[in-house]
């Protein structure tokens, strides 16, 4: 998997970047600076120079001057003429002593020193020249052309040296000026070589940053925020997708999962408040027929049994009216069809005083004591009773305990014990009714948390979605066989909800089979007592 490069990487990154260039840009623009301020500063103490040094020229030229010679040679007098060269010899080297103690000059003034100590030595010379020169010759000596054509040599030599030095120092000043200022548009090529480039890059690195700033932070904030938007606005089913690679790519994710949590948590609360919704209806029901079943049922208990007396009564006198006679021919099939319809009026008198009786059981329904009740053994006493069920044959029923964490291998929940006794049975027959021949019902018993569970799982002919939904509800019935009064799991479901406990239904599918889940508290309510041993009611 690839390296995931954190915010805080990329902007160190482009911090870097950032540095290197306006490094770049700072060092040659100070390079620049500094360039410009050497030169000026040596420039300008070259020109100081130079300008000491046309003045030493203009000095010596007077002093060479012919007129100027001949004077000397006459008077023998040099020392006012060469203080006046001397002093402006004197300036050139304070002016060279500024330029040394200023650092403008790369060879350290070794050249210039040497020129003003040859200066020296030429003045000393044309000095001792002038003093050693003979006196005939001054007397005949008009110009330095004379001099010469008179043969009088002496002066031309110390006098050419003299200028020739003073040239040469004028001549090594324009050189270095010369050299400074080519040093200087050198400086400014590599300044410029340096500038250019970097800021081009510069640019570039900053149209890349703000880009990169742009889907690294602000493109995920713009769909965190429309994201946060949809949700608020009631799309709970709404992902944000970042693929940043960094924290914004985390908090997406985050968000995401934060998202997931709580669409889950809002579907667990509607289908909580759906099936709330639903007790509540199922609960004013059971009270409707509660009501109902208390106002009519003896009412209609007394009718039945005359009906059902009287058909017996009917049947008898019957049999004892025609039990010595040979009935045979149309008699015969009359009899039949008045003992069948007799014997259907007895059934279905007993069955509709099995439905009020059921009522009547259901509206009395009340607490009953509660104590630690061994599930295993109520479980195995309810299917030694219905083994010898008539829709007991030809089907298995297995019967498993996990019973690893309960104490002494036993799970103790705190329940009624004959309530639970005809929970267990309803669910039990009911699975059997629901299966064909060779059908398999498994029940396991286990111990979760605080609770003890018992999941009832058949081959049976299953459940839709509409049966799950109302398959609690009173007189809601769809068995395989057609009996049934719909009553039993509404009575099963209201005895459990009083144990405080739980009971599921679920199923794939039609011809899937189902499953009913029952958990029971394992021990009471924190405060609850033991409730006495209602007294039962006559019918």
């Amino acid at each position: 998997m690839a390296s995931r490069w954190r915010i805080r990487h990329k902007l160190s990154l482009g911090l870097g970047l950032v540095v290197v260039v306006m490094a770049l840009l700072l060092s040659g623009t100070f390079r620049g600076l500094w360039s410009y301020y050497v030169t000026t500063n040596s420039i300008r103490a070259k020109l100081q120079e130079k300008e000491a040094a046309e003045q030493l020229k203009a000095s010596i030229a007077k002093l060479v001057a012919p007129a100027n010679l001949e004077k000397l040679l006459e008077s023998r007098k040099t020392a006012d003429d060469l203080r006046q060269v001397r002093n402006k010899l004197d300036g050139y080297e304070e002016k060279l002593q500024e330029t040394l103690a200023g650092g403008h000059d790369q060879n350290d003034g070794v050249y210039e020193r040497q020129v003003i100590e040859q200066l020296h030595k030429d003045l000393n010379g044309l000095e001792r020249a002038i003093i050693d020169a003979p006196v005939a010759q001054a007397a005949t000596m008009e110009t330095t052309t004379q001099l010469e054509n008179n043969g009088v040599t002496s002066l031309r030599a110390p006098v050419k040296k003299l200028l020739d030095t003073d040239g040469d120092l004028r001549k090594h000043i324009n050189e270095q000026l010369e050299e400074r200022w080519g040093q200087s548009r050198r400086h400014y090529q590599i300044a410029l070589w340096i500038i250019v480039p970097s800021s081009i890059v510069g640019l570039l690195v900053m149209a890349g940053l703000m880009r990169s700033f742009y889907v690294w932070v602000f493109a995920p904030i713009r769909d965190l925020e429309l994201g946060v938007g949809r949700v608020a606005g009631g799309d709970l089913g709404h992902r944000i997708e970042l693929h940043s690679g960094d924290e914004m790519e985390d908090l997406g994710n985050a968000f995401n999962e934060m998202m997931g949590r709580l669409q889950d948590l809002y579907s667990d609360l509607a289908r909580q408040v759906n099936e709330r919704s639903r007790q509540l209806v199922r609960s004013e029901r059971l009270a409707s027929v509660g009501f109902l079943a208390a106002g009519v049922a003896h009412e209609i208990n007394n009718p039945l049994a005359s009906i059902a007396f009287c058909s017996e009564a009917l049947e008898a006198r019957l049999t004892d009216l025609l039990g010595g006679l040979d009935v045979s021919g149309r008699a015969g099939e009359e009899y039949e069809v008045f003992a069948k319809y007799l014997k259907m009026i007895q059934e279905e008198a007993f069955r509709c005083k099995n439905i009020t009786e059921r009522l009547l059981a259901f509206s009395r329904s009340s607490e009953r004591k509660r104590e630690a009740t061994d599930l295993k053994e109520l479980v195995q006493s309810v299917l030694d009773v219905t083994q010898h069920l008539q829709n007991h044959k030809g089907k298995h029923i297995s019967f498993v305990t996990a019973a690893e964490r309960a104490r002494d291998g036993r799970i103790l929940a705190w329940i009624n014990a004959e309530e639970i006794k005809s929970v267990v049975l309803n669910l039990v027959v009911n699975a059997l009714d629901s299966m064909v021949e060779d059908g398999q019902l498994t029940i396991k018993l286990s111990q979760r948390d605080d609770r003890a569970e018992l999941r009832f799982t058949d081959t049976g002919c299953g459940m839709t979605q509409e049966v799950l939904e109302n398959v609690f509800e009173p007189f809601f019935t769809r068995s395989r066989t057609g009996k049934g009064t719909g009553l039993g799991l509404t009575i099963t479901h209201r005895i459990i909800e009083q144990h405080d406990g739980e009971i599921e239904a679920s199923s794939p599918g039609p011809n899937q089979g189902s499953t009913f889940t029952v958990r029971l508290p394992l021990r009471p309510r924190e405060g609850a007592l033991p409730l006495p041993e209602a007294p039962r009611q006559a019918a």
